[in-house]
């Protein structure tokens, strides 16, 4: 890849960025007459939560340190500005805490559990549907893989409470929910990380169940027609051992179709991934959106939204990236 190359691509994901965060601050202008903090304080008002009294004098302090009370372009470049240094400004529900410390506190928890499951569910359906498509493969294989398949049908959310109905509330085997103990304190020791390990198996069980069906009927189609390839019979002709064929030249030419999926499901993903935090009471970005939407908490909602488009932007970069390492007919330089 060339340099201009890189820095068209570079470009292509910051003018994305851009329009992230443009549409973010144009949507909730699009209705008029909505102030975000004047409706929050009406409502904690009407709830009992605040007083009534007084409110449009808070809402003018509220405006003016969040700049509301200025003209729309100037809020709009005040915006970006603040975008750009990831500063969210502070959360209506839990002020004066700072939108982007609750990001950030959520994060890593949701990098973990979604990294983790993801890459498993991936790998493991893979290898599932290219064991499926290929000749020669043990009876056992098509017995254990196809009922996992059948699970790609249900929502993560759905699969989400079955276990937690058996293994939580029938058998008691694992937590009810959580990213750890209530009792424990954070600390870098084996015995903390095997809490959280512990916490986190039946959410990525219930990521990675529902994805392995998903991913393996997609390899199965793609080694089904690669495996009359005319390269294939020629491995075979010469001799090669069959793990070498299957992986070196059946799994190795398949793969590539599955990386470009992955980076067109990862906004799915996502978006599954917010109810089974909630299920779970899992203390990620998910749990986080969730609760912002139920205080109508707009800036931590703002703040989820936009870290949640970067983080997909920039896996599909990532990926665009890798291609050439996976696949080296593909080369985007001339030649």
């Amino acid at each position: 890849m060339t340099i201009r190359q890189l820095a068209a691509r570079l470009v292509v994901f910051l003018i994305v960025i851009w329009a992230a965060a443009s549409l973010i601050f144009i949507l909730p202008h699009l209705a008029p007459g909505r102030n975000p903090v004047r409706e929050r304080l009406g409502q904690q008002a009407a709830g009992g939560g605040g007083r009534a009294l007084g409110i449009e004098e808070v809402v003018a302090a509220f405006e003016r340190e969040f700049g509301l009370d200025k003209p729309l372009w100037r809020q709009y470049v005040v915006f970006l500005g603040n975008t750009a240094q990831l500063d969210f400004g502070v959360s209506l529900a839990l002020y004066p805490t700072k939108v982007s410390t609750l990001i950030w506190q959520a994060l890593p928890w949701t990098l973990g559990l979604v990294g983790v499951s993801t890459l498993l569910a991936f790998v493991i359906g893979s290898l599932a549907g290219a064991l499926l498509a290929w000749p020669g493969v043990p009876r056992f294989v098509h017995f254990i893989f196809p009922p996992l398949m059948v699970l790609s049908a249900v929502p993560y959310f759905l699969l989400g409470i079955a276990l937690l109905f058996i293994f939580a509330f029938k058998w008691s085997w694992f937590p009810i929910g959580g990213g750890s103990p209530l009792t424990s304190f954070p600390e870098w020791s084996l015995a903390y990380v095997w809490q959280i390990v512990y916490h986190a198996v039946l959410p990525a069980s219930a990521i990675t169940l529902s994805g392995i069906g998903f991913w393996a009927l997609g390899m199965r189609g793609m080694m089904v027609t690669i495996a009359n390839e005319d390269y294939i019979s020629l491995a075979e002709m010469r001799g090669l051992r069959p793990r070498r064929v299957f992986l070196q030249y059946g799994l190795r030419n398949a793969l590539l179709p599955q990386i470009t999926a992955l980076g067109l499901a990862l906004g799915f993903i996502v978006s599954g991934i917010i109810l089974v935090e909630f299920i779970f009471r899992y203390p990620g970005i998910g749990s986080l959106l969730f609760k912002a939407i139920s205080a109508f908490d707009y800036f931590l909602i703002y703040g989820v939204v936009f870290i949640l488009i970067v983080g997909i932007a920039l896996s599909t970069l990532v990926l665009d990236f890798i291609y050439p390492l996976l696949d080296p007919r593909i080369r985007y330089s001339k030649s």
